[in-house]
């Protein structure tokens, strides 16, 4: 056999070795939900939240279900507009600090609104994944979200809340970096794109997009630190405006 022959034969088995290698390569792990709870979960307080939203679901009905990260939970900074807003509709507040779509998933998945039949469920989320995941990851998050909720209570009316926007935070010394104004800024133009998504979640029947973004802001289109002291979170000022806006469709869908 000639040399060039040879070699053209080892060409030809390399190529298959090639090939056959690449169809039995095993394919990347998917992304497990339980070790994000892990990683976030490191002092127990993610669970035991989850935990009392599970014996909330079992002390009585719901009839509206707020459902987020702090933003959400933070409504305890304002105990009597909360009261004097969602008091005669039942209320229960499934708000969890730090809470990204993938959080909230885990906790349908495990629990969360197996037993409850809420007639309005109040959804805002995605602030906390803006600065790692794109518009369109998010917003399919936050689809999949709503599509969990009527599996479990195909009855609910869900209200889809535009993320709200943020602002540059201080640092220590109470100064605003460079670093601050561009992260906010890359993060509200992932917000906005997610935004542009949710909007096309309503369906006028039992999916309502509802965009308040506006009462948080300023004639000069920044956020008040009047209304978010930390650019992220409102303060009683804050809910109150946010109960003032959300009243009308949630009143007319409470009926």
């Amino acid at each position: 056999m000639s040399t060039s022959l040879r070699s053209l034969l080892a060409l030809i088995v390399l190529s298959f070795c090639t090939v056959a290698r690449s169809q039995t390569a095993t394919p990347p792990a998917k992304p497990d939900a339980s070790a994000a709870i892990e990683k976030k979960d490191t002092d127990g307080r993610f669970r035991k939240m989850h935990e009392s939203f599970l014996a909330r679901g079992k002390q009585g009905p719901i009839g509206v279900l707020f459902l987020g990260d702090s933003i959400t939970a933070g409504w305890i900074r304002a105990p009597h507009i909360w009261d004097y807003y969602y008091g005669k509709y039942q209320p229960a507040n499934f708000g969890i600090g730090g809470d990204q779509t993938q959080h909230v998933i885990w906790r349908i998945e495990n629990g969360e609104f197996d037993g409850i039949s809420p007639k309005v469920v109040v959804l805002m989320l995605g602030t906390n994944n803006s600065g790692a995941n794109t518009a369109d990851e998010i917003a399919a998050a936050d689809r999949k979200i709503v599509e969990m909720i009527h599996a479990k209570v195909p009855a609910a009316k869900v209200i889809v809340l535009a993320v709200f926007p943020r602002g540059a935070r201080k640092d220590r010394d109470g100064k605003i970096t460079d670093t601050a104004l561009a992260d906010a800024a890359k993060r509200m133009d992932v917000i906005n794109g997610v935004n542009a998504q949710l909007a096309k979640l309503d369906n006028g029947r039992d999916v309502r997009f509802f965009d308040i973004n506006a009462v948080f802001l300023g004639q000069d289109g920044k956020i008040p630190f009047s209304l978010m002291p930390d650019q992220l979170h409102p303060n009683a000022a804050g809910y109150q405006l946010w109960a003032d806006a959300l009243k009308p469709l949630l009143d007319q869908l409470m009926k």
